[in-house]
């Protein structure tokens, strides 16, 4: 079996309209006799090439991946996994606090004489309004423009903050009220299916992974 210290051994190259990209090849593990595929859901599949794809003998080890690709439907001792999302999805209600606590991570590393430029999501990070606006106008055309108009007059402070907050971070996008409600702009504008990075010189391919900090997501 390869080692963490050299991930080669599960690489492929994806060469796509005349690009290259690294992905990593579940069906190597099944070849080393760790997974049977075929009787794994998707769902699974896409945590264990999450994890392949982090091995590191740390955070990531040969038991984690031992742990998904052996995954049974019925319950046993629950074990817990590492999961490496590909970016994040917020609404408002949970959103706007986070950017309070990055902006308050801020304030702190210029107190301490450090570059307040170096806090920033890790990940790509965007933040959907659509928890906010209120019905005061309806049975119009115009009724929906003049309720967005007035969501903002009342949450001035609020949009300052964000606009700040977009322009300041790395990997920080807000969509403002009135595109749709978070699933919607998700599945229609913000959805990858496949996502591409370049990692130390190098375009890696791998599945979209989101995290949503609504109910529902």
């Amino acid at each position: 079996m390869g080692t963490s210290k050299d991930r080669r051994w599960a690489q492929d190259t994806l060469r796509v309209d005349g690009n290259s990209f690294i992905v990593y090849r579940l069906r190597r593990l099944e070849e080393e006799g760790m997974a049977s595929l075929d009787r794994l859901p998707f769902s699974i599949r896409i945590l264990l090439e999450n994890a392949l794809r982090h091995w590191d003998n740390a955070i990531v080890t040969e038991e984690t991946l031992l742990a998904l690709a052996r995954w049974q439907p019925h319950p046993g001792d629950a074990q817990e996994v590492p999961f490496f999302p590909s970016r994040v999805v917020l609404q408002d209600f949970t959103g706007v606090p986070a950017v309070v606590d990055l902006a308050a991570m801020r304030s702190a590393m210029a107190r301490m004489g450090g570059d307040p430029n170096r806090v920033n999501p890790l990940i790509p990070a965007d933040l959907i309004i659509d928890h906010s606006v209120q019905v005061d106008h309806f049975g119009t055309p115009e009724a929906f423009a003049r309720n967005v108009e007035l969501e903002f007059e009342r949450n001035r402070e609020r949009y300052t903050l964000l606009r700040w907050a977009q322009r300041a971070f790395r990997n920080f996008r807000v969509v403002p009220p009135g595109m749709g409600i978070i699933h919607q702009v998700n599945l229609e504008y913000l959805a990858r299916v496949v996502e591409a990075r370049e990692e130390e010189g190098a375009w890696t391919a791998f599945p979209d992974t989101l995290l949503g900090t609504d109910s529902h997501t």
